[in-house]
């Protein structure tokens, strides 16, 4: 408990929310008997992520309209992003669960981590309030709140590279940073992007973010988790004779 607590910069005055808040629903399966788990947490923590960030949107761009703001808090809140934070302090070595669901992958899977990432804040909402609840969302979103300040586009190669993958196969993307060049004040990075062993995507930017971004870019465009045994079959674009028959005797 004590560990968590400094990872996340707060202490609990009651300590059953966060154990409650830690605790996934495989556990009580398992072993049959009652006991309590993270989902009601998850369904208040999910309101109280929704409002903060809705509310500090709302002041950052005062000129972009309701479907602009929808779209950016969508990058804020979505699997992909609930699961980065919850990466930031290891949240996924701290859960409470069945053997079955760990040997399965459950600790690293990113459902489980979006939702111990709710549950979380809706624990600290109720042992606390909602300017502490307020305080932890903004420290752990800090840099995914920097990233649309600094581009508030609607479009989020990561969080998209990450859907199609978790289509796939739950296992996420890793990002490495192969090199670094420059001075301090003019660097240049150089990141990969890596999936079930698969070497997706490089790219290259002004900042580690930038060069993860940019290879997340060119992984969409390569494509090449369809190597994977279970990717979706691509549909070819080469029309064969028998549809341009069809074609042309449709228009006559």
């Amino acid at each position: 408990m004590k560990s968590i607590e400094s990872q996340i910069g707060y202490k609990f005055r009651n300590s059953l929310l966060l154990a409650e808040a830690l605790t996934h629903p495989s556990l009580a399966y398992e072993t049959q008997r009652p006991h309590f788990d993270n989902q009601r947490l998850e369904y208040l923590g999910d309101a109280v992520l929704q409002l903060v960030l809705t509310e500090h949107l709302y002041q950052l761009f005062p000129q972009f309209t309701e479907g602009n703001l929808t779209k950016l808090r969508s990058r804020l809140v979505s699997k992909y992003a609930l699961e980065t934070y919850a990466n930031h302090f290891s949240l996924g070595d701290y859960l409470l669960m069945g053997k079955g669901e760990e040997a399965s992958g459950g600790r690293k899977r990113s459902s489980t981590l979006a939702d111990a990432f709710e549950s979380l804040v809706g624990a600290i909402y109720l042992d606390g309030s909602l300017e502490a609840a307020k305080a932890f969302i903004m420290r752990q979103c800090r840099e995914e709140i920097q990233a649309i300040h600094e581009e508030p586009s609607e479009i989020n190669p990561k969080g998209q590279l990450q859907e199609i993958l978790q289509s796939i196969n739950p296992t996420s993307p890793q990002y490495k940073i192969v090199s670094e060049e420059g001075p301090d004040h003019c660097k240049t990075f150089e990141s990969k992007v890596i999936w079930e062993g698969i070497e997706l995507g490089i790219g290259s930017g002004n900042s580690k973010k930038e060069a993860e971004t940019s290879a997340a870019e060119q992984a969409l465009k390569e494509e090449l988790w369809l190597q994977h045994p279970n990717a979706p079959i691509k549909k070819s674009k080469v029309k064969t004779l028998d549809s341009v028959v069809d074609a042309v005797a449709e228009k006559s």
